[in-house]
């Protein structure tokens, strides 16, 4: 805000003269205390000295126009050094205008008892230049001297810019056009704040002042306790210790934070610090256990997760609910309700589009998401436990012992490209990324009898977990052996493994066959690292699905859709 410079009244009061009209400036000189009229030296000087002012007075009134404005510019006296002094308060009471204007002009004839006319110009002009200089000299101190206090101030009036602007308006209200002034002042303002608030502390540790790629660098080996107090030393810290890059690491090896084992970042839209933060709660298994949908009868759901929406089965329906913003909810109304099966849907998948469901009836149904286009054709003589499709190619398993490979080209729908006879009923199936369209290979050897296989699940073209009856997770590295696993898990309570999910990296969660018991498992460690029941006695259920975020977790039981969430605990 810019203050409008002091008045003439204030610098005449700052000089030590009365406020009021000043008197037209004449030039010559000025005797000592006489009567008014009788400016000349004396009270006792003749007739010559008389003439001689009143010369000086007509030759001071024809330079009067010319004179006129620099006179008023020096009005009340001030000058520089001796001249401009005013004489004693009583000497100006007495003389007339013409013996103050001869005083202001030549203040040295009081002295002398007299000058030359020039001589008394000589001095006018002086004097009128060292007053303006003068004037704008203390106007400039004066005016820097409050916009110093004015900055100092709003700085300590940041937290309260409304209190400022009020004062600065109750100040300046009668000026018009300050309003506007200060209104993109206090804008200036507040960007000037922000940019310093980013910008490097001028003073500290020479450390600072490193270039940005060599302070990330240094950065990186710090763990994250050290970032986390390095964030409290001053807001440039905080905002540089929020890089991604500083966090990147740290991130990759926590558990469930958006990074597959080969560093592919999957929630690019997150920031990676606020991922590890919730990745801690996942470490130490605090989540708040939440109820999302609840059925009548018992069912045997399947579930998938897309974006913001969750596609869940119920009895011979597909249904699909859109989540709310905090991913804790559902909308009660469903988006969308698919059907085809004349009973249970036993699994389904989404791909292009497309819901592709396997039921009990031994069908499979192909329904469009964003249509009413459905299609549903016979697969197999009994029931189809299972459905996978990538690349335009399906596959389904069926307890009559075979395996079906189908196209999802509409011209082609319910033709069998090939089947694969098995020596048992097949309880899950996974199609390869390699999506060579053939078998492989057989998997283990030393299985016991009865340890059916009830859920597989690819990590990468040679990875792959599965879970089942024999209560062991496996973990398959098609590239070492394919007759025995890399690692496995063992269930502490012998209970059979019906449904496995993992984040692509370290986090495992298993759903057990007893009442509703959700295990997590890092999978650098062989024991459990937590593990959550989600039923009580009378209503134990199987955990049949899991779908897993960076924040939630959702798993399905017989009567109940159920949600861990792990970022508000």
């Amino acid at each position: 805000m810019v203050s409008p410079p002091p008045g003439a009244a204030a610098v005449a009061a700052r000089a030590g003269l009365g406020v009021g009209p000043a008197p037209p400036p004449l030039m010559g000189s000025q005797g000592r205390s006489g009567p008014p009229g009788n400016g000349g030296p004396g009270e006792g000087e003749g007739g010559e000295a008389r003439k001689l002012q009143e010369g000086r007075v007509a030759r001071g009134k024809r330079r009067k126009g010319k004179g006129k404005g620099k006179a008023r510019a020096g009005q009340g006296g001030r000058g520089s050094g001796a001249e401009g002094k005013p004489g004693p308060q009583t000497a100006k009471e007495t003389a007339g205008p013409e013996a103050e204007a001869g005083a202001r002009a030549c203040p040295r004839e009081e002295a002398e008892g007299g000058g030359s006319v020039e001589e008394g110009a000589r001095g006018i002009i002086k004097g009128d230049e060292g007053s303006a200089g003068a004037g704008k000299e203390a106007q400039g101190r004066e005016y820097r001297k409050k916009e110093a206090w004015r900055v100092r101030a709003r700085r300590r009036e940041g937290a309260r810019p409304g209190r400022a602007q009020r004062r600065g308006g109750q100040a300046w209200a009668d000026i018009p056009g300050t309003g506007v002034a200060m209104a993109a002042a206090a804008g200036e303002e507040e960007e000037a704040a922000a940019r310093e608030s980013a910008a490097r502390p001028a003073a500290g540790p020479a450390l600072w002042r490193l270039p940005e790629e060599l302070l990330l660098l240094i950065c990186s080996y710090l763990d994250m306790r050290a970032l986390g107090r390095l964030a409290q030393v001053c807001r440039w810290l905080r905002r540089f210790t929020s890089c991604d890059l500083l966090w990147r690491r740290i991130a990759r090896a926590s558990l469930n934070s958006g990074f597959t084992r080969l560093g592919t970042d999957l929630m690019t839209s997150v920031p990676v610090k606020e991922r590890v933060k919730v990745s801690q709660n996942w470490r130490l298994g605090r989540c708040r256990e939440a109820i999302l949908l609840k059925w009548r009868c018992s069912q045997m759901p399947w579930m998938q997760l897309e974006d913001d929406s969750l596609y869940i089965s119920q009895a011979n329906f597909v249904l699909a609910y859109q989540f709310r913003p905090d991913g804790a909810s559902l909308n009660r109304r469903p988006l969308g309700v698919f059907a085809g099966h004349d009973e249970d849907v036993c699994h389904f998948v989404l791909a292009n589009s497309h819901i592709i469901s396997a039921g009990g009836d031994g069908k499979i149904g192909v329904h469009k998401i964003h249509s009413t286009f459905t299609v549903k054709y016979s697969a197999h003589e009994q029931e189809v436990n299972c459905v996978d499709c990538k690349g335009g190619i399906i596959v389904s398993g069926s307890r009559d012992r075979t395996a079906k490979v189908w196209p999802l080209a509409s011209g082609r729908l319910g033709q069998c490209l090939h089947t694969i006879q098995t020596e048992d009923r097949v309880w899950s199936i996974a199609i390869s990324p390699l999506l060579s369209g053939q078998l492989m290979t057989h998997l283990g050897s030393d299985f016991p009898p009865g340890a059916g296989v009830l859920d597989v699940m690819y990590e990468s073209p040679f990875t792959l977990l599965s879970c089942g009856y024999d209560t062991y997770v496996r973990y398959w590295d098609l590239r070492t052996s394919v007759r025995k696993c890399v690692m496995e898990w063992e269930e502490p309570h012998d209970s059979t493994l019906y449904c496995l999910q993992t984040d692509g990296n370290h986090l495992l969660a298993t759903g057990s066959s007893y009442y509703g018991v959700v295990r997590l498992w890092d999978r650098r460690q062989r024991a459990c690292l937590h593990a959550f029941p989600l039923t009580s006695t009378p209503l134990s259920s199987p955990v049949y699905c899991l779908r897993l975020t960076t924040k939630h977790l959702y798993a399905a039981l017989s009567y109940n859709l159920h949600v861990l969430d792990f970022q508000n605990p």
